[in-house]
């Protein structure tokens, strides 16, 4: 979230990563940290789910259901077979989550006519979560809006797997508070083998960690979910190539990098880093043109892109070996998913939140992509009967083998243009073409036919 529409900012994207509810103004400046990736497009809600034609008419963005998706990734001839997720655990990891994400669900259940979950469970392995109170606690209202995307749009994709929402009891400060405490709650997920597959839908500047060693010492939760052969995944961030610098206390971005930095954990390499696409589609989900690179600088005025590039702490993992262009290091994105806000999910927000009156709002970021491709690799999970582990390996395979089932994306960048301190910036990012690049990664999938390739090129 990050940008204006209908006169509203829209925007959160602090450092970590849960993205964007709504601010009036942006307040002073807060401590960096990680902050949600989802961005609330404006407080102008629906009462019933509008059409992609209903928001491009008051809105001028488009706007997608769950059945759009279905069809745009070719989730059909799966759904078809009975792979759903059914027997699966997608683990959502938010700060403070939301208490009434399980009524929301329902609503958003009933109105897409989607099977509710087997079970949706909440768990606070790191501490109790204070009561919902956004004005005691400002940055509740972002993460709560992360929460109902992450929730309503891993189950959307693979809609009979079972949720579990990790909440941890404070919101992320880069390495001081609210990192230990997701590494300690993902630890008990993993410890417990209560998933095969984590999304995270944060991230925060590496260049906003104290020193490499603050950022290396968090990194337990990952090597340990490898060791147990879970998937995790995080989107890469909504700034484009730079990224926030620092936040307000509502975990709005209130200033930006001027210089190329990427996130982490995205940026981790036993992490699968999820990139936007912009998806350009009809009434019914059937593409009108090829999808591009996530880029809405131009229309907000502000950096609202996805987030790509290199690391700056880890070199160049093994399965990147044939990649040209990252000069030895990690580069980022893996993969890519929808993401736009021009192209935003209808997400259900009960008037609790706080962004206004009950109904579907338009939410996009990297924080949709994240929990969409963990909806898939659900599917995948229940096709090969166990947890696939670290992706990464496997996605390179594909893409070295011309896979069919991915597809790739070859237009658009990541290039952001923005005003800060009464002056212009430009923090020039990287753009798309043929094979793997640093603005959508190998690309983005056909389900149908990623699915089964993604399980063989893991061992099945």
């Amino acid at each position: 979230m990050l940008r204006r529409v209908v006169g509203l900012l829209l925007g959160l994207l602090g450092t970590c990563g849960l993205g964007g509810a709504a601010a009036v103004a942006p307040v002073a400046a807060a401590s960096n940290g990680p902050v949600p990736l989802a961005r609330l497009v404006s407080h102008h809600s629906f009462v019933t789910p509008p059409t992609t034609a209903d928001c491009e008419q008051q809105l001028q963005l488009a706007c997608y259901a769950p059945f759009q998706y279905h069809r745009a990734y070719d989730l059909g001839p799966l759904y078809k077979r009975g792979l759903n997720g059914r027997g699966q655990t997608i683990a959502i990891v938010d700060s403070f989550g939301y208490e009434h994400i399980r009524g929301e669900l329902r609503a958003f259940d009933k109105a897409f006519h989607l099977p509710a979950p087997p079970s949706l469970k909440i768990i606070q392995p790191a501490g109790p979560v204070p009561p919902y109170d956004p004005n005691a606690r400002p940055s509740m209202f972002g993460w709560a809006i992360e929460t109902s995307l992450d929730v309503e749009y891993a189950h959307a994709i693979a809609p009979k797997a079972k949720l579990l929402l990790v909440e941890t009891p404070v919101p992320e400060t880069l390495g001081t508070g609210g990192f230990p405490a997701i590494v300690k709650a993902e630890n008990f997920v993993v410890n417990h083998h209560l998933a095969n597959v984590i999304t995270q839908s944060f991230g925060a500047p590496e260049i906003g960690f104290p020193g490499k060693r603050s950022l290396l010492a968090l990194r337990g939760a990952y090597t340990n979910a490898a060791r147990h052969g879970i998937s995790m995944l995080a989107g890469t961030g909504d700034a484009g190539a730079t990224g926030p610098n620092s936040i307000d206390s509502q975990g709005f971005a209130a200033s930006f990098f001027l210089r190329r930095n990427v996130s982490w954990p995205a940026s981790d390499p036993l992490v699968t880093a999820l990139g936007g696409t912009q998806m350009h589609l009809d009434a019914k989900g059937n593409h009108t043109s090829p999808d591009t690179v996530w880029n809405d600088t131009a229309l907000f005025n502000s950096p609202t892109a996805t987030g790509g590039g290199r690391s700056v702490i880890f070199r160049r993992p093994f399965y990147q070996r044939g990649i040209r262009h990252l000069h030895g290091r990690r580069g980022v994105p893996d993969i890519s998913m929808s993401a736009a806000v021009d192209g935003s999910a209808l997400v259900y927000l009960d008037a609790t939140v706080g962004a206004g009156p009950a109904g579907f709002y338009l939410i996009g970021g990297t924080s949709e992509s994240s929990p969409l491709f963990a909806g898939i690799v659900a599917i995948a999970d229940q096709w090969a009967g166990h947890g696939l582990g670290l992706l990464n390996p496997a996605i390179y395979r594909l893409l070295a083998h011309h896979a069919p089932g991915i597809v790739d994306v070859t237009q658009g960048n990541n290039t952001v243009t923005f005003p800060q301190g009464g002056s212009t910036h430009t923090v020039k990012g990287f753009a798309a073409h043929r094979g793997y690049d640093l603005a959508s990664g190998v690309g983005t999938i056909d389900a149908a036919k990623f699915v089964p390739e993604l399980v063989a090129a893991s061992g099945g």
